[in-house]
């Protein structure tokens, strides 16, 4: 199991400041997303880059 992070709001800074990491899960519409591209790049694999 996973341990809660103590510190849910804190903010990891990289590049000098640029970028900003917080930790958390990804929002269920954003993995819905991902396998929606996953999907679609599967199906044009298929049917536009396959020798017919």
């Amino acid at each position: 199991m996973s341990v809660p992070d103590p510190e849910p709001d804190r903010v990891e800074e990289y590049a000098g400041g640029e970028l900003g990491v917080r930790r958390g899960i990804v929002n269920r519409w954003l993995l819905a997303v991902y396998a929606i591209l996953a999907l679609w790049g599967i199906y044009y694999l298929f049917r536009y880059w396959t020798v017919s």
